[in-house]
């Protein structure tokens, strides 16, 4: 009876044009597949490297330590030897992605980071093409993987074309578990009506976006996308076994989303679908990070890898550290005093650069307190003046460019200056694509011959390099690849 009188009531609009673009059986162009692709590898990359790191590292397993699933069901956690449940896995895997602030990012008027729904379609396609292995029928293959990929891109990038989440305290990973609990209700095999169900579902909790800023940043912004996304593989399956939807969840007059966080002002989304702006035009135009930071200091890390040979030279002789940038960057990594801990350094443009001038390079490790116990970081940090170019605001704030611009200038005691080393957009913006596809290839290279033995890490480069027979291939043979003792 509840499903009935619920079935009754308009489903909300926002929640159809998710149904219509995740249920449409309309192919997904060879462009947005082959990006999916290099995604999906860059996504894998990330989070092999995370695993060099404890405190993801102790997040990661079953809930009950020694748990053991029955055959044919499951989900692998890539570089480690965890067969997990499908809501567990997408946890594991997503934090492990997005560990290292080393993912892809998608600007608009909201910043996401698009690949945090790697987790939750990886686990669950993986799960579903065991299973269907184990009782003899057709396995999933990666081609559905790349498919979900290319339609939970586009839908995070609809719902942030318009509408700034963080301006009212909603993290960016609330696309994510959107766009999740859609994707994987149709990999589950839901009807539009049970897809609907999922996508209200996700609708109800919107995290808190307080881990990011200032004094707060803590390393919850590490499995805080992991945490949406489990939680939007839960509320899928939820929704495949007929848990009833919401259809007025964005537009009640008294307590839907956009009144209780927009004051009824409407979410206004962006158009989905591939001549849309959004849609496959989203997993095409991501922003790929080659440097361990947030996006908005990647190309103030190329200024400062460009200033390092001088800087270093004369370290003692610096007087000051000019840097320009535009108004996010102000809003959101400025920091001066004291930093808590990893997340809150590497949410510091002036730590991020002032390792980077020492050192000619910028790693993960440089976060750790070992490496932030060095003096002449917080003596480089002192010395820096961060203000916003108004140019810089502009071209940020403009959809045609969409650019990332920040500069250095740094002074000497004897009145010379290194003159100012500009960078407008970063390697990885689409503008620099066929710059970033070696970079791409061996950040995947690397972080495969790292963490597995020789032949297993070239079985692995063989298959990814070969992308129609990484399409064809059976979602769980290819997770078995990243498998360890």
């Amino acid at each position: 009876m509840k499903k009935d009188a619920v079935a009754t009531l308009p489903t909300d609009p926002e929640l159809l044009e998710i149904v219509d673009y995740v249920a449409s059986d309309a192919p997904r162009s060879a462009a947005a597949l082959e990006a999916a692709r290099l995604n999906l590898l860059d996504s894998l990359a990330c989070a092999l490297e995370s695993l060099e790191h404890p405190a993801c590292v102790n997040l990661l397993g079953p809930v009950v330590p020694g748990t053991v699933l029955p055959p044919g069901t499951g989900a692998r956690v890539p570089g480690t030897a965890f067969l997990l449940d499908p809501v567990k896995a997408a946890f594991d895997i997503a934090s492990m992605v997005r560990w290292l602030d080393l993912s892809d990012t998608w600007i608009t008027t909201q910043t996401t980071h698009p690949s945090d729904d790697v987790g939750a379609i990886l686990a669950v396609a993986d799960h579903l093409s065991r299973s269907r292995a184990a009782a003899g029928q057709a396995p999933l293959t990666m081609s559905a993987v790349l498919d979900a990929m290319v339609r939970a891109h586009g839908i995070q990038g609809a719902m942030g074309t318009n509408v700034a989440y963080s301006a009212h305290g909603i993290d960016n990973v609330f696309l994510t578990k959107v766009a999740c609990a859609a994707v994987v209700a149709k990999l589950l095999g839901g009807t539009r009506e049970q897809i609907a169900a999922a996508t209200s579902l996700a609708f109800f909790e919107p995290s808190l976006s307080v881990h990011r800023f200032g004094s707060n940043t803590g390393p919850r912004k590490g499995w805080a996308g992991a945490d949406c996304t489990s939680q939007a593989v839960r509320f899928a399956m939820m929704a495949v076994k007929d848990e009833p939807g919401y259809p007025q969840v964005v537009s009640h007059p008294l307590w839907g989303f956009s009144k209780a966080f927009f004051g009824g002002q409407p979410l206004r989304m962006g158009t989905l679908g591939s001549d849309g702006p959004t849609g496959d035009k989203v997993i095409q135009g991501v922003l790929y990070k080659f440097h361990p930071v947030v996006i908005h200091v990647q190309s103030a890390i190329e200024c400062a890898l460009k200033l390092h040979p001088v800087v270093a030279a004369r370290l003692d002789d610096v007087a000051e550290i000019r840097v320009r940038s535009h108004k996010q960057v102000l809003l959101k990594v400025n920091k001066t005093g004291p930093l808590r801990n990893a997340a809150d350094r590497d949410h510091c443009l002036q730590y991020a650069v002032a390792v980077t001038l020492l050192k000619g390079r910028l790693l993960a490790h440089d976060y750790e307190d070992d490496a932030a116990s060095d003096p002449r970081i917080d003596r480089l940090r002192a010395l820096m003046s961060v203000t916003e170019d108004e140019r810089y605001s502009a071209l940020y704030l403009d959809p045609a460019n969409q650019a990332n611009p920040n500069s250095i200038e740094v002074v000497f005691k004897d009145g010379t200056t290194s003159g100012v080393v500009e960078v407008l957009h970063p390697p990885g913006h689409p503008a620099r694509r066929s710059e970033a596809l070696p970079m791409l290839a061996e950040k995947f290279r690397h972080a495969i011959e790292a963490r597995f033995p020789g032949a297993q890490a070239q079985r692995i480069l063989a298959l990814c390099g070969d992308a129609a027979k990484l399409a064809d291939t059976p979602v769980h043979v290819f997770t078995d690849l990243f498998a360890t003792e």
